[in-house]
């Protein structure tokens, strides 16, 4: 791409400069910051196939091409950010930003990375309710995507339970976490008690572990049987009928956002149990079928997933609301980056606190499951949507291209407008 006089140096935190890797010496370019932005803008108009299709071009461009830094480092960095929160492609432009010239770098690199998706979506979420769905035709091919979404979300929570559910405690808390969930039990509740549960059974204390997780499940069965075994929270069929008296404040669409932004674990996919209970359950200032929408749409652009909260918060709060819980949700993910990714390096290699979030993120995966439960019966409400939903899961799980998510949500859009499924 763009080339610069190469600077080297001996630290991770000053301007155009990084530390060697194994003995290595590696160098990044001092860009111009108007430059540096371009950079990364071209980054963020070409962010289509999820993150691993970004990561890939990412290091395609800075590591093999232009070899800002060795493979081993990135792939140390890159390590640090799968097990923090937040979008890891947009955390790794925000980090090279600052390599090339320090904080102010790395703020317009995480900018010019995520503009091009925030734009479209802005764009999307006001012709959707300008518009709306009053069209047969139009409502038919919501109808479709709807179901091919459902598809999607399924195979993220088998995909990341895969990496993630890796023995019987981690299979035990995200059960449990399931559980909670359809019963109404609130999630910093259920991820706390993960985190402990698996902490201590991985420190050899299985004893308490054992305790605290059937203490855990018998609270879950109360629960359940108070509500006569009938779902509750973002699990339930009845929750997310957009029924708020009013909009939320900003201040709250700025909370939702960071909230979102600090539990993203493995994924934008981890974010949705999160923003769809404030959005959907508790704000009600919009409806499942509204949320998957929302994602549908941010399958379509050149984006990370999470770019969807985009949606949301225009769905709350109009320009503002769309503002400021993109804002919160992308903030996490600049401040790990520009003010603490050699803390968090050092922590993230203490066996306490990879024990402690190894069951946190697995209490993730049990709260996306019982989430989808509600979103499938959003979803997949005629025959149609049944089949669609069947195909495109199918085809997500047989094929895997840069282009595959577009193309499933566009087939069924296309589906759905010759079926009409509403």
């Amino acid at each position: 791409m763009l080339a610069s006089p190469p600077v080297t140096g001996a630290t991770t935190s000053g301007e155009g400069s990084v530390g060697a890797e194994n003995g290595a010496r590696v160098a990044v370019p001092r860009e111009p910051l108007g430059r540096l932005f371009l950079r990364f803008l071209h980054f963020g108009l070409l962010a289509w196939g999820g993150p691993v299709a970004q990561i890939a071009m990412i290091r395609q461009d800075l590591v093999e091409k232009e070899k800002w830094v060795t493979r081993e480092h990135f792939n140390r960095v890159l390590a640090v950010y799968q097990v923090l929160p937040g979008p890891e492609a947009h955390e790794l432009c925000v980090y090279f930003g600052m390599l090339s010239r320090g904080r102010v770098g790395g703020l317009l690199a995480g900018l010019g990375f995520m503009l091009p998706g925030f734009v479209l979506m802005l764009g999307f979420s006001w012709l959707y309710l300008r518009y709306g769905l009053e069209s047969p035709l139009l409502a038919a091919v919501f109808g479709a995507v709807q179901a091919a979404v459902a598809a999607l979300i399924v195979r993220a929570v088998v995909r990341i339970g895969q990496h993630i559910l890796v023995d019987r405690w981690a299979w035990a808390v995200a059960v449990l976490a399931a559980l909670a969930q359809g019963a109404g039990v609130h999630f910093g509740f259920s991820l706390v008690a993960a985190g402990l549960i698996v902490l201590l059974a991985k420190k050899g204390l299985r004893l308490p572990a054992l305790g605290l997780a059937g203490a855990g499940a018998l609270a879950v069965l109360v629960l359940l049987v108070l509500h006569g075994f009938a779902p509750m929270g973002a699990g339930g069929a009845e929750v997310g009928q957009g029924v708020a008296q009013e909009r939320p404040s900003l201040l709250t669409l700025l909370v939702s956002g960071l909230r979102g932004g600090l539990l993203t674990f493995g994924g934008a996919y981890t974010a949705i149990p999160f923003i769809q209970r404030d959005a959907v359950v508790t704000g009600a200032w919009m409806t499942n079928a509204q949320f998957l929408d929302g994602l549908a749409l941010s399958g379509l652009i050149p984006a990370p997933l999470i770019i969807f909260s985009t949606f949301v918060g225009y769905l709350g709060g109009g320009l503002p609301g769309a503002l400021v819980l993109t804002a919160g949700i992308f903030l996490p993910a600049f401040s790990f980056s520009l003010l603490g990714h050699d803390f968090f390096e050092r922590v993230l290699n203490h066996p306490r606190f990879r024990f402690f979030l190894d069951g946190v993120t697995a209490g993730v995966v049990g709260l996306i499951a019982a989430t989808t439960v509600g979103l499938l019966r959003a979803g997949l409400t005629t025959l149609p949507t049944v089949v669609i939903f069947a195909v495109a899961l199918g085809v997500l799980f047989r094929w895997n291209s840069k282009f595959l998510v577009p193309l499933v949500i566009a087939g069924a859009g296309v589906a759905g407008l010759l079926l009409q499924v509403r």
